[in-house]
């Protein structure tokens, strides 16, 4: 689910750790993104910010997890008021 707001665009992921290559696979009802970091003292999520910030060029600190900090289930918001860098995002993660 891809929902823009005022601040940027909200985006829910289900993380994948562990995983053999950082890859984002598209499923109906989430993104999951599988990175390779083990979720041990945040390392999935700073390979989770740093692999979308790769992807979808924008800086890392442009990627802020607003909820599930613990949880595979996550909500990412992309920090980003240019609207056409977030139709490239919408585009990308659809």
């Amino acid at each position: 689910m891809i929902k823009e707001t005022k601040d940027g665009l909200l985006v829910n992921i289900k993380i994948v750790p562990n995983s053999s290559k950082n890859d984002l696979v598209k499923e109906s009802e989430f993104i999951k993104v599988k990175v390779t970091a083990q979720p041990i003292e945040n390392k999935a999520n700073k390979a989770l910010v740093e692999f979308l910030s790769k992807l979808l060029k924008i800086p890392k600190t442009s990627i802020e997890i607003v909820k599930g900090e613990t949880s595979k289930e996550k909500t990412l918001l992309f920090k980003i008021s240019d609207e056409k860098k977030m139709q490239e995002i919408k585009k990308i993660l659809n």
